[in-house]
């Protein structure tokens, strides 16, 4: 055989290689890229942002559960919807962990999936679905739109077990909250921007009434700790009530920087607020927050993409969930 045909030989079991390793999926794992789904199911995001917007109009606090959702799944070790997997007789889900206490909405999560479901059967990941709502509810609560990419994959187990590994508390010191996120790649600004998520919502009165009793935390301001105690009568609440303070009374559907005001005049309800406005590291990243919501937005915008590409499936690994609350079952 010549030299010349040695060469074409080769090179066409080269071509025979790369078109076998086309086959068998070795090339599909694009990771995540913006519309993800544009040929496999062109109408995904509108259907999901279609459902947020609905179920926002008849249950405004679902946007919040959108909102610590993609906190609470994709900052413990991979943004693969293993938050939504209920407990089995092997395995406790994260819901039922006392770091998640006070997520809920996760039934109207469901909704979300049955609708694309019916579009597009099989082809959404629930972990997908769980990062668009985020962004969707986002812009339901006044927030900025956060283009964020897609093609994740749903995991299999939970990670109950290491999930105070990754999520801080909100007592912890500010140094253990920052190394968390700078695990992830989240900077100062970004952490500051997250905790901005603390401008909507509620803190249950069993996350901060160590701030009222026995005695009133002395750095809290005076004026916000009647309406505090007015809202949590009790040193220990009734775990059937459910009590609880507005974490902005001034805007507390909108997600705006006026949190960062409220937690400079010393009205954050939690330590890691107070924290926040106080340690040096942050302090002058609150002020800059406190003083222009552009500023803020951005920060937020970056961090939120930053943390919804945190170490995902994508490719062949994982599965698409057939529901959001338990693994397919492999026969």
């Amino acid at each position: 055989m010549g030299s010349r045909a040695v060469v074409f030989f080769f090179f066409f079991l080269a071509l025979l290689s790369f078109s076998a390793s086309a086959d068998n999926g070795e090339e599909e794992d694009v990771g995540l890229v913006m519309n993800f789904y544009k040929d496999s199911c062109p109408q995904a995001e509108d259907v999901i942002r279609e459902q947020v917007r609905l179920l926002y109009k008849r249950h405004k606090n679902t946007a919040f559960s959108w909102l610590r959702n993609i906190f609470h799944d994709c900052a413990v070790q991979s943004c693969d919807a293993s938050l939504l997997l209920d407990s089995t007789r092997r395995s406790l889900s994260e819901k039922e962990t006392d770091r998640s206490f006070g997520l809920r909405n996760f039934r109207y999560l469901d909704t979300i999936k049955e609708a694309v479901e019916r579009e597009c059967p099989g082809v959404v990941s629930c972990a997908d679905i769980l990062v668009l709502s985020a962004r969707d509810g986002i812009v339901s609560l006044g927030g900025p739109y956060i283009p964020l990419k897609t093609g994740r994959r749903d995991g299999r187990k939970s990670r109950a077990e290491i999930l105070e590994e990754y999520l801080p508390d909100h007592n912890e010191s500010m140094s253990v909250v920052l190394d968390r996120f700078a695990a992830i790649g989240i900077d100062t600004p970004g952490l500051v921007a997250l905790l901005g998520s603390h401008s909507v919502g509620r803190t249950h009165c069993v996350k901060l009434v160590h701030r009222l009793y026995p005695e009133v935390d002395p750095v809290l301001n005076t004026d916000h700790v009647e309406h505090m105690l007015h809202k949590c009568p009790d040193a220990i609440p009734d775990p059937k009530a459910v009590q609880y303070v507005r974490n902005d009374r001034g805007t507390p559907m909108i997600l705006d920087n006026n949190y960062y005001r409220n937690i400079l005049d010393n009205k954050g309800l939690l330590i890691v607020d107070h924290q926040l406005a106080t340690d040096k590291r942050t302090k002058p990243y609150v002020k800059k927050m406190a003083k222009s919501q552009d500023y803020f937005f951005k920060e937020f915008s970056r961090a939120i993409t930053i943390l919804s590409e945190n170490n995902p499936l994508t490719g062949t690994k994982g599965e698409i969930r057939k529901q959001c609350s338990v693994v397919n079952k492999h026969h």
